[in-house]
């Protein structure tokens, strides 16, 4: 069966994987930002975010690079997809990245609030999933006909899958900086009980990379 995955997760060191007050201008929360020092600068970032055939290369580069290996589809959680909050007033928002999103496979988006699949360019298509985690896993499994799932994020999303014990695996950066506020990823979470260890860790002068699988 194919796996569930967090790949390229960012916390701070104080351990909060998004900033306060997401809004337009910080789909991050306050200070998100700063937490990807390590990813924006490699080169598969630069493919996927901006187009350039250009980047940095070695340890954080070969982190980056495996998180988009093997994958067949995506999950995300509704903060993740924008900054739009209850009922969706009209279907005028399309996400962050444009009209050619980093994806290039199905992605499926949880949200109390229906809304027709979204059809972008490049091979991505966001199907928003009212009825819950595991519908949206077991669709997501579908679409990735075999392949490997990606649980994009945000906070919340990663928890509700963590509790169920359904991600395989998890590929978590940790980045040099503090952000004082926001959502803490592992607020609540007992990895040891929920049969999680560490079982890879590595670090650059921008991160520390560590990936923790279910035993």
């Amino acid at each position: 069966m194919s796996k569930l995955r967090v790949e390229s997760f960012t916390i701070s060191l104080d351990g909060f994987g998004a900033g306060p007050d997401q809004d337009l201008n910080n789909p991050l929360g306050v200070g998100g930002t700063s937490l990807h020092g390590w990813a924006i600068p490699t080169k598969t970032f630069q493919k996927h975010l901006f187009g350039n055939d250009v980047g940095a290369t070695g340890i954080d580069e070969d982190f980056a690079q495996r998180g988009f290996q093997n994958m067949g589809a995506w999950i995300m959680g509704r903060n993740m997809f924008g900054p739009v909050r209850g009922p969706w007033p009209d279907e005028s928002w399309r996400g962050w990245w444009g009209e050619n999103p980093v994806y290039h496979v199905p992605v499926f988006v949880l949200t109390n609030h229906a809304r027709p699949p979204l059809v972008m360019e490049g091979g991505t298509t966001f199907h928003f999933v009212t009825e819950g985690p595991m519908v949206a896993l077991e669709r997501a499994r579908a679409a990735a006909g075999g392949k490997d799932v990606r649980v994009g994020g945000g906070v919340n999303t990663i928890q509700q899958y963590l509790r169920l014990r359904l991600i395989d695996e998890m590929h978590i950066a940790i980045s040099p900086v503090l952000l004082g506020a926001g959502e803490r990823l592992f607020e609540g979470i007992n990895l040891p009980a929920l049969g999680y260890a560490c079982t890879r860790h590595e670090s650059s002068p921008l991160a520390t990379h560590v990936v923790l699988t279910r035993q």
